[in-house]
């Protein structure tokens, strides 16, 4: 894969100030909390449909309960419980977008409820901020590699859904996004 490099369109120190900026949003913490169920064996439609009305919610109504979505649901979901590598966050990111309703971002998303101490959201508000559009599983790694390294700085926002510091840069990198008027 080629070198891929981030650069941050806005100064680190406002990293931060950006992320207490967010507010808290109800869809934010059904998310989090279906990600918990889920890191406890949940494998539910419903669950999906939390993190979708989250992050995308154009996407639920593609959601079906058809038996062989429960298979590739199920197997999805445990690949995605278990992902430590960045081999088994690859296998994990394509078992996620074979479900119905489910590209990269909110594959991203799934593995960010389920584990948001190892995991962050690609979208175009954050790749936006780190200067770049593309977006597959090999960018998503690296992109998560920068984010863990960017995210050291951080604070956890205690008040909000998954207190880490990498949600908390998500945050942060989303808000400049939209502040700056992009895309909306």
């Amino acid at each position: 894969m080629p070198l891929v490099e981030f650069k941050l369109q806005f100064p680190e120190s406002e990293l931060q100030s950006n992320a207490d900026e967010w507010g808290q949003d109800s869809t934010e913490t059904d998310a989090f909390q279906a990600g918990e169920a889920i890191r406890n064996g949940d494998r539910s439609i419903e669950s999906l449909q939390k993190i979708l009305r989250w992050k995308s919610p154009r996407s639920v109504h593609y959601l079906n309960d058809s038996e062989e979505q429960k298979v590739i649901r199920c197997n999805a979901l445990d690949l995605a419980t278990k992902a430590k590598s960045d081999n088994e966050v690859k296998d994990a990111l394509s078992a996620l977008v074979k479900l119905d309703g489910v590209a990269l971002p909110v594959a991203s998303a799934i593995l960010t409820v389920i584990n948001p101490e190892q995991y962050t959201i690609i979208d175009f508000r954050a790749l936006e901020a780190l200067g770049h559009p593309r977006q597959d599983e090999d960018f998503y790694i690296a992109y998560l590699k920068f984010c863990r390294n960017l995210a050291d700085a951080m604070k956890p926002q205690e008040n909000l859904p998954a207190p880490t510091k990498l949600r908390a840069l998500d945050r942060a990198l989303w808000l400049w996004s939209k502040k700056k008027g992009s895309n909306d």
